[in-house]
């Protein structure tokens, strides 16, 4: 694990700090926290988070859809809203935290952005986070629930990413330095709407955009905000990818999904329909 990311968790039984002992962390208390072989290391502790954490088929999926590149236009949108000019927030070195990363993806394009920053890609989903341990050299991969209080010192993070992912606006602006970033990438209603429908996939909120603005609004206030839609070229197998590695995954039957993947021609024009916002945090005078 990167010292830079180490020297910026803590304890979640007690907010001490970490040292490395073996093949674990532990704090001045003495709780320990094994470190798994393959690289990353779980800090949640008691109660099962709520909600479904992504499974190793969710996860596969969307390795295998990002990793093809149909998301390059969010990728590149987000790094340009935390790290683009004028000079990001981590320009000059610093903490970036990445809440329900998942593979890791947006969080080493933007490590890829700041040579001199060090992320921490956090989720409750452990073959999420056996892949994200993997992302970038200057990661590390961490279990945590932002409803539960992140694993990470107050003040510590340059930028804060949320990419579909839960929002504890709270826990950000306790997280992030004043003079810090949030970045948000959220859907919008036309998103993937060529496949909602056929496929029965979970829609997008009418409203949700000014419910994110509601949420974020007593810690946060809009720096920049970006709508992206492009086209996307899919195949049956893309197309699976990207049914399997979202929310819907829950709730569809997999031989249904795979007769109706199996009737698509061999091309389908999808819209991929976002908005990417940049956020700084409200500083108490």
């Amino acid at each position: 694990m990167p010292v830079a990311v180490l020297q910026n968790l803590i304890c979640p039984v007690c907010g001490g700090g970490f040292a490395e002992s073996g093949q674990a962390l532990r704090c001045e208390e003495g709780h320990s926290f094994d470190v798994a072989r393959q690289g990353y290391v779980n800090l949640l502790s008691g109660r099962k988070p709520a909600g479904s954490a992504d499974t190793a088929t969710m996860v596969a999926a969307r390795a295998g859809f990002l990793d093809a590149g149909f998301y390059r236009p969010i990728a590149d949108a987000l790094a340009d809203a935390v790290a683009g000019p004028p000079a990001g927030a981590g320009s000059a070195g610093g903490l970036i935290v990445d809440v329900g990363a998942g593979t890791g993806h947006y969080l080493a394009d933007v490590l890829e952005r700041l040579p001199a920053a060090y992320g921490v890609a956090t989720d409750v989903s452990v073959p999420a986070l056996r892949r994200a341990a993997r992302a970038h050299p200057r990661m590390a991969a961490v279990g945590a629930d932002v409803w539960r209080g992140l694993p990470i010192r107050s003040g510590s993070a340059a930028v804060v990413l949320d990419v579909f992912a839960p929002r504890n606006a709270a826990e950000f602006h306790r997280v992030v330095r004043p003079d810090g970033l949030l970045g948000v990438v959220t859907p919008l209603p036309g998103h993937l709407g060529e496949l909602v429908d056929r496929f029965g996939m979970l829609t997008i909120d009418e409203r949700k955009d000014e419910r994110v603005d509601e949420t974020l609004a007593t810690c946060f206030r809009r720096r920049s905000r970006h709508e992206l839609t492009f086209a996307m070229d899919l195949g049956p197998t893309d197309i699976g990818n990207l049914i399997r590695m979202g929310p819907s995954a829950h709730h569809l039957d997999e031989d249904t999904l795979v007769r109706q993947l199996a009737e698509l021609p061999e091309r389908t024009g999808v819209t991929a329909s976002v908005r990417v916002s940049a956020y700084q945090p409200v500083v108490e005078p």
